[in-house]
């Protein structure tokens, strides 16, 4: 299933072309999205069988994947960006969209998106 994936992203331009690291570990972030997001609706849909199948498919996902980095390192990144940000001149959800790139260019791999976008957004209001 992994490798499918994989193999797909790298055929779905105008040319097959061989993804970096980091283009697979987003492709595997992606994987590992879509079984969160179906196990939550089997189990919504009281389909608890079809639910553990997917958290088992998330638990090989994610021991392909980086380790996470904890909530404290992250709220601390966050803290010192929105400082930063504030130096800078841009404060309140204007600085939102400069501080969630800010904290991704320096958590790297270590964090998600979401996980991000919502620290910093609780972070500014």
């Amino acid at each position: 299933m992994i490798l499918s994936a994989v193999q797909v992203a790298s055929v779905a331009g105008d040319e097959a072309v061989e993804l970096s690291d980091a283009e697979i570990t987003a492709v595997l972030r992606s994987e590992a999205k879509r079984r969160v997001e179906a196990a939550e609706l089997y189990e919504q849909a009281g389909r608890t069988e079809q639910a553990s199948a997917e958290q088992s498919q998330l638990a090989v996902i994610e021991s392909y994947l980086p380790a996470a980095m904890d909530d404290e390192a992250l709220q601390t990144i966050v803290n010192e960006e929105i400082s930063a940000a504030k130096n800078a001149g841009v404060e309140g959800p204007k600085a939102m969209g400069q501080v969630i790139k800010a904290v991704k260019d320096r958590a790297g791999d270590g964090a998600d998106g979401g996980r991000i976008a919502a620290l910093v957004k609780a972070a500014l209001t």
